[in-house]
């Protein structure tokens, strides 16, 4: 790799809004390989720069924009990180740029859809240090020019997150003020904690004195607060036997206790513009698709179309950017002509609002009340019979700006992100209509990332799920990438409806009794939240907490004998099952309360073996070799059953034998007895200390 630094100005090839891109970085990928019809790929890497009319109509969507401080001009300036991705020789490219949101600084397209391996690297580090980073090359083969730019302020300064440098409110009469809220749960007694999700950056308090900052405990999410007496609590850290003053953390003199909910709410002021993150991706992919990029050597007409992909948190920050009107730029263009929302269920997230931390979510035992599953849910206009509410996600979204729409999602998403609430009326009772611009697919048995193979323990009391439905989303892209090109249609919408009884309340859940297995006694519920009066006017949350009022109905998919789901897309290795796989887990002792959804995982419960092992343990479910004569039977049946996707346009010809390969793998992993000790299968207890590593963060 070579690499240097180059500072051009964008002259005849600029916008209006980005006015210079730094290069500090520009190299051959690792192997320099030749990826088909695409050739070879080159890494350029840097900064942008921004400055935008904060009087433009498109801008005045930015919570506090008429706050910025402005340039010389009259410009709001900004900057952010960006790593590109591209064919040496454009033309040879598909004409597509594939925008990777990046999660919380990270960078997940080439492991997703790659299926590439971070050995040799930092987690989601920016530059891929070996091959094995850049996995099997699906994304350079099929020609997919590939841009991540930072958005968030606030990730860890860890010397890897791409980020945005954004800047805070300006007043001419004072400091603007507003409230901040944090809450945590520990997993064991420390005394100090972080104002910030996850290590991220805090918004410091504004005055450690002011007798409106306020600590708490409860003892669950619906439980009453009780105030904790202000001489016991200081914003400080513990360093050895010293407490020293901190405005960003929170100290307790008798130590926070395990599975207590904690929440700080306190005075801060000058919040950052966060909404200024949406606007650098909409800008760059703006310039790219309607403009030059000589610096980025994307010459005039390069990309013909842009894709927008998220999962997690990014999935949620798509389906809010298109809902807040940052799909269409400064000279009413449309930015993405496909938006992929994946694993985002029916949320959005705190991406555009006054002291908004995007960083927080929402799950049964951690993030609590932030403004994530909130109405409006489905993309079709309703009104909530309770508050009297009216909208719909694309419902107010001009014409010219609409982009076709995929939604994906697995179990998880119904059981642990409200994805029910996309697809059902706001009262539950029936399915809802669907716009002819979107799809919406259930990969049926699936957590939020599938977990590697063979399956550990980690978070929940049983084992992760391995189901890997990545498969079916490379084929999916390609389909996303049809639609926008010529018009061809994906695949139909395949998800659990209430109308043929895949989609249930959950008393009406028949999961089978399972020795071992305890059933979840709710879904994680999305509640109306009010958040004060100019929480949608104006984006200003001036409630702290916010008051909660009742909670939406959450449906959840039905299942068979097996406790195998029943509707939705099922991967190979469901629809042939050797194991149960839920979207659900039960929090282990280790972490959390043992009734509580383990965030972001689901289990794999196998088969027993034989007949003589399944009626030992009682297991009601027939055993491998009840279900399979031998290995032969199993992988023809499997063969079978990505055949059938693979005419149905959920999976790709091209990914049969190792599709094949896996389910292979995974008969010898269970008949050959590996993976019936669970004990051989533990992974490290998920603690504080290992936030954000293999917990499910």
């Amino acid at each position: 790799m070579r690499a240097f630094a180059l500072l051009l100005l964008l002259a005849s090839a600029a916008s209006a809004e980005v006015t210079r891109i730094d290069v500090t970085s520009h190299g051959d990928l690792p192997g320099n390989a030749q990826y088909g019809l695409a050739g070879a790929y080159e890494r350029i890497s840097g900064k942008i720069y921004y400055e935008i009319d904060p009087g433009n109509p498109a801008n005045q969507i930015i919570v506090d924009i008429n706050h910025a401080p402005l340039n010389a001009a009259g410009k709001v300036e900004f900057s952010a990180d960006f790593y590109l991705l591209k064919p040496k020789d454009m033309q040879r490219g598909n004409g597509t740029l594939l925008f990777g949101t990046s999660n919380r600084g990270s960078k997940r397209l080439l492991t997703f859809f790659n299926h590439a391996s971070a050995e040799g690297r930092k987690w989601d580090a920016p530059v891929p240090e070996n091959e094995t980073n850049l996995g099997d090359g699906f994304l350079m083969r099929n020609g997919f020019t590939m841009l991540w730019v930072g958005w968030q302020f606030d990730p860890p300064m860890n010397g890897e997150n791409l980020r945005a440098y954004l800047p805070a409110t300006v007043a001419d009469d004072g400091p603007i003020s507003g409230f901040a809220r944090s809450d945590f749960v520990v997993t064991e007694t420390v005394f100090d904690f972080t104002l910030g999700d996850r290590n991220h950056i805090a918004y410091p308090v504004a005055d450690p004195g002011d007798p409106q900052n306020i600590l708490t405990v409860r003892n669950s999410v619906e439980d009453t607060r009780q105030v904790i007496p202000r001489e016991q609590w200081r914003f400080a850290r513990a360093v050895g036997d010293e407490v020293v003053a901190d405005l960003t953390r929170v100290y307790l003199a008798s130590g926070f206790k395990p599975g207590k909910i904690y929440e700080v709410v306190y005075k801060a002021s000058n919040p950052t513009i966060i909404g200024l993150g949406p606007a650098a991706i909409r800008d760059v992919v703006s310039l790219l698709k309607y403009g030059v990029a000589d610096d980025m050597l994307i010459p005039a007409g390069a990309i013909e179309r842009t894709i927008g992909f998220g999962l997690s948190q990014p999935g949620r920050f798509l389906r809010s950017f298109v809902y807040a009107g940052f799909n269409g730029d400064e000279n009413e263009r449309r930015v993405f002509d496909g938006v992929m929302a994946h694993i985002a269920g029916a949320g959005r997230g705190s991406f555009n609002l006054r002291f908004g931390q995007a960083s927080r979510d929402a799950h049964a035992y951690l993030n609590f009340f932030y403004p994530t599953d909130i109405f409006p849910f489905t993309d079709v206009e309703q009104t909530d019979p309770v508050t009297g509410q009216t909208g719909g996600l694309l419902a107010a979204v001009e014409p010219k700006f609409m982009p076709k729409f995929f939604q994906t999602n697995s179990s998880y998403e119904y059981w642990g992100r409200a994805a029910s609430l996309l697809h059902t009326t706001v009262d539950g009772k029936k399915d809802a209509p669907m716009l002819p611009n979107a799809r919406i697919y259930h990969f049926t048995g699936g957590q939020h990332l599938p977990d590697k193979f063979p399956p550990k323990y980690k978070n929940g009391q049983q084992l992760n799920n391995p189901n890997d439905y990545s498969w079916a989303m490379r084929s999916l892209l390609l389909a996303m990438n049809r639609w926008i090109t010529d018009g061809t249609p994906p695949p139909p919408s395949r998800y659990p409806r209430i109308d043929d009884g895949t989609l249930v309340e959950l008393a009406q859940f028949n999961f089978p009794d399972l020795p071992g297995v305890n059933i979840p006694t709710q879904p994680h519920k999305a509640y109306r939240v009010d958040y004060g009066p100019e929480f949608e006017s104006r984006g200003i949350i001036s409630k702290q907490p916010p008051d909660v009022g009742s909670a939406f109905p959450i449906l959840v998919p039905q299942v068979n004998v097996d406790g195998n789901e029943t509707g939705g897309l099922r991967m190979p290795g469901v629809a042939v099952p050797l194991a149960t796989y839920t979207g659900w887990n039960l929090y282990s002792p280790e972490y959390g309360p043992v009734n509580e959804l383990a965030h972001m995982s689901g289990s794999y419960i196998p088969f027993a073996n034989t007949v003589e092992e399944r009626e030992a343990s009682g297991d009601p479910r027939p055993s491998i070799l009840e279900r399979y004569a031998d290995r032969a039977q199993y992988l023809g049946l499997v063969a079978e059953s990505a055949m059938q996707l693979i005419d149905e346009g959920f999976l790709l010809n091209e990914d049969l034998a190792s599709i094949l390969q896996r389910a292979a793998m995974h008969w010898d992993y269970r008949i050959s007895g590996q993976g019936t000790d669970g004990n051989t299968n533990k992974a490290e207890p998920c603690t504080i200390a290992r936030m954000g590593k293999d917990c499910g963060f």
